[in-house]
């Protein structure tokens, strides 16, 4: 890595000629974070350090910058979440409460300077202060947001008049930054915790690998000087980067190459918790004992030797109440009247009411995703519930299309914000995904309603058709149309509503016993349609 390299800006020439001190870092990054200008009303918008204390129970700090704590509110209203939003949800509230002080805009220099003094005072024996700081540690050291450190972590200091204020500051090292964390910490009997930077999305040209950054080298050896724990959330976090295709790395990101998605937010606070709970430093022990919920989710899905999982995901049209011979059933339900069950295991993960959006947000798809093995099959099936409202209502609708489009969109219920993508992108993340973990993925075209027309069954192939096909252009995944195969059948056998009524239960839309058969029997046509390798397990 060649970019702390550079040659000083001539404007600060005269400085680091006098002091001696190496140039600063160049801004990579090339972002406009505006929370610094607004450092009032951001003041407002976070707690006031230490109030999330319960009892005399111990406080986990955050100390960082917009991506630990993204925008002035903090809260995705911008489409970007730093990964402290999501930190809490590893560590037992009982016990300690994590509390995000972090603050977009700013650097080791500035955050010790402006925002640190308040987070001192709140520091009592017994808490803990993880330190993830140095995306912004770069520019001019002396004008504009005057926010460099000197690169390293030797002891220089360089003293520096504000141009645009006429302030007069004494600047340090960034490992010179760290030290005095670290010793305010242990001041105050609490413990300090460095942690390396998240990865940015950025490759490096000869590895074809995340760029691993500098700050790293330099936190580790103020850590082994200092005797306190080091965490590489760089290392642990761009590893999994490494392992997503680009398209997937790309979406972990929004907007610019540092800010991340929920995605990223999310992957980055699993990495921290991950980070301390894999550390044998003795010194973390006690921390250890405080996290919780660090198992990956999976589905209790009971493999047989030898056998691949057909996994099937969807809606009710694929999983429904499936008990009462007259009730409502999902094609799913019928999976060994096609399959042969001496080959494969069938297992149904899908749920009545859900689209694209909330099977992911509910953290069913990380489920599936988490259990998935290689030589697995998954047939993904949606679409009934994917059209509805967005942000009101049961707030499961997304953006019509099978373009890689999103938008942010508040909930009228909730208030809170959310990133939401298109019908077509949501397949695409779930066709990528079962890839990744060398599983076979297999789109499956809605189910027809029972809706009629000149003689003939409703199609849609003008929307979710049309979608479907846009996705199997751009991806190349298998592709089952059983919404028109079904629907061929319907023309041929029925020709009404009335007449199709016996295939269908409740209303238009869920299927009886009979017609649960009948999707499971057009599912099986389409595999041998297509020449899948998932027809060689059927009957």
């Amino acid at each position: 890595m060649k970019y702390f390299l550079i040659l000083p800006l001539l404007s600060a020439l005269p400085l680091m000629a006098q002091n001696r001190v190496a140039a600063p870092l160049e801004d990579v990054n090339h972002v406009v974070d505006l929370t610094l200008d607004s450092l009032d009303k951001a003041q407002t918008a976070r707690i006031p350090a230490g109030s999330s204390r319960h009892g005399n129970n111990p406080v986990l700090f955050l100390i960082g910058n917009s991506t630990m704590r993204n925008g002035t509110l903090g809260n995705g209203n911008n489409g970007q979440w730093g990964w402290g939003f999501y930190e809490h949800a590893f560590w037992d509230e009982n016990k300690i409460t994590v509390e995000n002080q972090a603050l977009g805009g700013m650097s080791s220099r500035t955050y010790y300077n402006k925002l640190w003094p308040d987070v001192r005072k709140a520091l009592r024996p017994g808490d803990w202060v993880i330190i993830s700081i140095g995306h912004n540690d770069n520019g001019p050291y002396d004008s504009g947001r005057a926010r460099a450190s000197i690169p390293g972590v030797g002891h220089d200091s360089l003293n520096v008049t504000i141009k645009e204020t006429g302030v007069k500051e004494t600047v340090y090292t960034y490992g010179e930054y760290m030290r005095r964390y670290i010793n305010d910490c242990r001041k105050a009997g609490a413990h300090p915790i460095l942690m390396s930077l998240t990865p940015r999305d950025a490759y490096d040209p000869q590895t074809g690998k995340i760029v691993r950054k500098i700050h790293t080298q330099w936190l580790q050896a103020v850590a082994a000087e200092e005797g306190v724990p080091f965490i590489d959330l760089n290392e642990i976090s761009g590893t999994k980067l490494d392992g997503f295709s680009k398209w997937k790395e790309k979406y972990y990101f929004y907007q610019d190459h540092i800010h991340t998605s929920r995605f990223g937010a999310m992957m980055n606070a699993r990495s921290a918790a991950e980070g301390i709970a894999a550390s044998h430093n003795p010194a973390l022990k006690p921390l250890q004992s405080m996290l919780h919920n660090l198992a990956l989710p999976t589905e209790p899905v009971k493999r047989e030797a030898g056998k691949p999982v057909v996994w099937f995901t969807g809606d009710s049209t694929v999983k429904n109440a499936d008990k009462d011979k007259n009730g409502m059933w999902g094609l799913g339900s019928q999976a060994y009247t096609v399959f042969d069950s001496k080959k494969v295991v069938c297992y149904n993960a899908a749920m009545a009411g859900r689209s694209c959006r909330t099977f992911l947000n509910e953290g069913r798809w990380e489920r599936v995703y988490n259990s998935i093995q290689p030589g697995d099959y998954v047939l993904i099936q949606f679409g009934h519930n994917d059209i509805g409202p967005i942000d009101h209502d049961k707030e499961r609708g997304e953006i019509p299309g099978a373009a890689d489009t999103c938008h942010v969109y508040r909930s009228k219920t909730k208030g809170t914000y959310e990133l939401v993508y298109s019908f077509g992108w949501y397949l695409k993340k779930f066709i990528d995904d079962v890839r990744e973990k060398g599983a076979t993925p297999i789109l499956v075209s809605l189910t027809p309603r029972n809706e009629w027309s000149n003689g003939h069954i409703e199609r849609r192939n003008d929307s979710y058709g049309k979608w479907y096909r846009e996705v199997v252009d751009a991806t190349g995944c298998e592709f089952v149309d059983l919404h028109n195969i079904a629907a061929d059948y319907y023309d041929k056998h029925c020709g009404s509503k009335e007449k199709a009524a016996k295939y269908f239960n409740h209303d238009h839309t869920h299927s009886s016993l009979l017609g649960a058969r009948t999707n499971v029997r057009a599912l099986a046509k389409g595999l041998k349609d297509i020449h899948s390798p998932l027809a060689k397990y059927l009957k």
